[in-house]
């Protein structure tokens, strides 16, 4: 049987990609960093909490990166947990430094020491590209980082390649465009749209405030984009693949898209804060994963619309559970704005 480690395994990567792994027959270990309040809704929301072996670890700690090593003993780390908000990163620069930067050579460096054996992959992302410019990015794109997020990143992607060079380590990147679903993150701006959706369709809530809407990214669909990480390491030879649906739109087609699914004129009830505003915008990206396609037999399915779909139908089928009096796992009470929603007498 195989073993993996997966580190960040309560984000929506970790989760979506520990329950293909048990698909698949692993024995699947998860790292995750210890807090006061405990967030492992997604992989109680799919399933696979009771399945996971759990490792608590910190990236800035290289002594509890080791001990996760020695405790999964993997034949494949997938390097998953970062800092990965980048309107945070503007606020935090160092500390996404520590994190998402240097806590990726704090990996590789502990399988180094311990078993160059082991498979490496390492997320890294479009966000590279920044301000480039060209229509579509591949994996000979020069990258041009526009946050701390990015440049954090940056320094990760280029280590993973000097210790596949260096030591000979099999580490792959995957350069993975905008990935979204029903488990992202609620401070992320698609998740925002479907949930402010969900709301103001079932009455709760009258408006919705965004920053940019002219941005335009390339998104696709998580559960599938997670294969790909496992297609990686399953290669005869380490390397980078851009993954990506080849598509962008902007932040405005995607409100537009989902007001539309719930029925609703999204221009009565969208305004623009300048306050969401990135200090540095990127305003295009869009993948060509045409290298991914032909070495690794991957491919997109799940195209815009659908993904629109597929997440506000969600968080209006959450919204209507909750006011249903149902109990269920689910991220909205960790977050103030929607913990006073759920503080009101809303149900029915």
């Amino acid at each position: 049987m195989k073993r993996a480690l997966v580190t960040g395994v309560s984000g929506q990567d970790g989760a979506y990609l520990s329950k293909f792994l048990l698909e698949k027959g692993y024995r699947v270990y998860g790292t995750y960093r210890r807090l006061s309040t405990p967030n492992f809704w997604r992989l109680q929301h799919l399933g696979v909490f009771e399945k996971i072996n759990l490792i608590s670890c910190d990236l800035i700690d290289e002594n509890s990166i080791t001990e996760a090593l020695r405790i999964s003993r993997p034949n494949e780390v997938y390097n998953l947990a970062a800092q990965s908000f980048v309107g945070a990163s503007f606020e935090q620069p160092t500390g996404t430094g520590m994190v998402t930067g240097l806590g990726v050579t704090r990996v590789l460096e502990a399988v180094r020491q311990f078993d160059t054996g082991i498979r490496v992959y390492q997320a890294s992302t479009s966000e590279l590209y920044g301000t480039g410019g060209r229509s579509k990015q591949n994996e000979g794109t020069p990258f041009y980082p526009a946050s701390p997020y990015a440049a954090a990143k940056l320094y990760g992607h280029h280590m993973a390649r000097i210790y596949r060079d260096a030591y000979g380590i099999f580490a792959c990147n995957g350069i993975l465009f905008n990935h979204e679903s029903p488990l992202r993150g609620l401070e992320f701006v698609t998740r925002k749209i479907s949930n402010g959706v969900a709301k103001i369709a079932l009455g709760i809530e009258k408006n919705l405030s965004l920053g940019n809407l002219d941005a335009k990214r390339d998104w696709g669909y998580a559960p599938e984009y997670v294969r790909s990480m496992w297609l990686m390491l399953q290669q005869k030879m380490p390397d980078d693949y851009v993954i990506a649906t080849g598509e962008s739109h902007s932040v405005r087609e995607f409100v537009s898209e989902a007001f539309n699914v719930a029925g609703l004129d999204w221009k009565k009830h969208v305004k623009v804060d300048r306050k969401f505003m990135r200090p540095l915008e990127v305003n295009l990206l869009r993948g060509d994963s045409r290298k991914a396609g032909k070495k690794l037999g991957w491919k997109p399915n799940v195209k815009f619309r659908e993904l629109v779909r597929i997440m506000v139908e969600n968080d209006m089928s959450l919204w209507r559970r909750w006011m249903d009096g149902e109990h269920f796992p689910w991220d909205a009470p960790s977050y103030p704005s929607e913990a006073n929603i759920l503080s009101r007498n809303l149900r029915v």
